[in-house]
């Protein structure tokens, strides 16, 4: 049974920054590119950021360029997802994702597993 747990969600002010974390067990992820997705209420899923196995190849959605970062530990089956200069914009439930046997994850019909997903709320 594979399990995508997160973590490290919560409230910061605009201008904070936050790292949420992705825990993945169940399988050997050694293939798998991981990412973030996003969803305000309201609004339909985004794209936050991707990275392969290896670490040499990541990806970021246009609203989150520059200021996340994403980064993983193989050896921990984990991915974090760092978060700086958060505005209000950026609230929503940040879901953590696995596309099995690939160096691409870029959108939702790629995803074989979601995490629950965290919540992370930045006030003005």
């Amino acid at each position: 049974q594979v399990q995508l747990v997160e973590s490290g969600g919560g409230l910061v002010q605009a201008g904070g920054s936050l790292r949420v974390s992705c825990a993945a067990s169940g399988r050997t992820f050694s293939r798998d590119a991981m990412g973030w997705f996003r969803q305000a209420p309201g609004k339909k899923r985004e794209f936050v950021a991707s990275i392969s196995y290896g670490g040499g190849l990541t990806y970021y959605g246009d609203s989150v360029k520059g200021r996340f970062t994403i980064y993983r530990d193989n050896a921990k089956n984990t991915v974090y997802l760092q978060m700086n200069s958060l505005t209000p914009e950026d609230t929503a439930v940040y879901s953590c994702a696995v596309r099995g046997g690939s160096w691409y994850l870029r959108r939702e019909s790629e995803v074989d597993y979601w995490g629950q997903g965290t919540q992370v709320t930045v006030s003005s």
